[in-house]
């Protein structure tokens, strides 16, 4: 079996949709990877290489086979990383796709067994859990000035695992020209582990438009980033910086 440093990115429809963002935050900071869309199954070499990470992101489950599923489930306790982001086909999501696939061991979350998709019109704040705010994920970004975003699948993190990131909603209410903010609960959002040699990473919320929300904007300058095979991005310099730094921490370069 061949061995890459490349990432193998599954689901978030296409280059010409939602998988434009993550595409382009790897082709900006020159992170190599293969791309596999959401109607599309991995190809044959899939069973013959062992990539650094896999990111499955709104990839349905249906798309892997068996033997799919055991290839990654090796490779991860070989030493590749393992990353989830949310989204309608991540987790449990709309149509109960991981949380009976071997992927309920190797994540360092506990999914849950019925519909986990949260969606808020009011705001959902990104916020570090205590004390983690210098964690290698999480190190140099603005955390003072939390983005938002609009909605997340829920989960709880494994014993053993490491919440990094919080999801704290609030409830809003203007009494002629004053508004009040309470918050109404604290939601696990990132959390991290290990499986074997590999790190493993579960993102609750997602990395493209509609849940990642005003996240998307967070920081300046901006970065426009042509994207291969689709446009470009124009997105918050620290939004793609902390999805970066999920990457590298999964590949162990940071």
């Amino acid at each position: 079996m061949q061995t890459t440093t490349k990432i193998c990115y599954l689901g978030d429809d296409s280059v010409l949709g939602a998988a434009a963002y993550l595409s382009g935050i790897m082709a900006h900071f020159g992170i190599e990877f293969d791309r596999v869309n959401s109607d599309q199954k991995p190809g044959a070499d899939f069973l013959e290489t062992q990539y650094a990470v896999y990111v499955l992101s709104d990839y349905p489950a249906k798309n892997l086979s068996d033997a799919d599923f055991a290839h990654l489930e090796k490779c991860v306790k070989n030493g590749s990383g393992l990353v989830m982001f949310g989204g309608w086909e991540s987790y449990f999501g709309r149509l109960g796709e991981y949380h009976t696939t071997v992927l309920k061991e190797i994540l360092p979350v506990e999914m849950l067994d019925a519909d986990d998709r949260r969606n808020y019109a009011q705001p959902v704040l990104v916020v570090p859990a205590d004390g983690k705010a210098d964690s290698p994920i999480l190190a140099g970004l603005p955390w003072n000035t939390p983005p938002g975003v609009g909605g997340f699948n829920e989960f709880q993190p494994k014993k053993d695992a490491e919440v990094l990131l919080q999801a704290v909603r609030f409830g809003v209410t203007q009494e002629k020209q004053y508004f009040q903010f309470e918050i109404q609960a604290k939601t696990p959002l990132l959390v991290i582990g290990t499986y074997g040699a590999g790190r493993t990473a579960a993102l609750g919320t997602d990395v493209a438009p509609h849940w990642v929300g005003g996240f998307v904007d967070w920081g300046t300058p901006r970065i426009t980033q042509d994207v291969p095979g689709g446009d470009f991005v124009d997105i918050g310099c620290d939004y793609a910086k902390f999805f970066r730094n999920i990457l590298l921490w999964a590949k162990k370069e940071i």
